[in-house]
């Protein structure tokens, strides 16, 4: 029983949440803390999956989040809650997992948001920090240190 248990705890081999997520804007504006957050690699790190800043060189940084590794199960949730790195600070982290429908072609998007709060819908002290919508660019390459 020890065994299936923690067969489920890792993280799968493959994700819809795994790659390498660019901000799908034109021309995207960032703070020093946010510019962390431009490009992100999912990937697996150890039994949870983290992600990972990506530096405009490709340069891989600091991780900015993990999550356990049972939550990137395709079944899973269409989001994440948890916790990500902000400056020195950890601030609440929500991410949305979809298909852009709307798109040509139809693509994979994510929406990330971090904050104080979770409700991040509303207009109050939740407003979030930084929001961004992602588009998956290759497989990740970086990995969580």
């Amino acid at each position: 029983m020890a065994a299936s248990t923690s067969a489920l705890a890792n993280a799968p081999a493959t994700s819809l949440y795994y790659g390498r997520w660019t901000v799908a804007e034109e021309r995207p504006v960032f703070t020093a803390r946010g510019k962390l957050y431009k490009t992100i690699d999912i990937a697996p790190c150890g039994k949870d999956f983290c992600g990972v800043s990506v530096a405009d060189g490709g340069k891989c940084g600091p991780t900015l989040f993990r999550f356990l590794g049972k939550r990137a199960r395709d079944d899973s949730d269409d989001y994440l809650r948890g916790h990500g790195l902000w400056g020195k600070v950890k601030k609440n982290i929500v991410i949305y997992s979809y298909t852009d429908d709307e798109a040509t072609p139809v693509t994979r998007t994510l929406e990330l948001y971090l904050g104080d709060g979770y409700d991040f819908g509303e207009r109050s002290a939740n407003m979030p920090k930084f929001h961004a919508n992602y588009a998956r660019k290759t497989a990740a390459i970086c990995k969580a240190k």
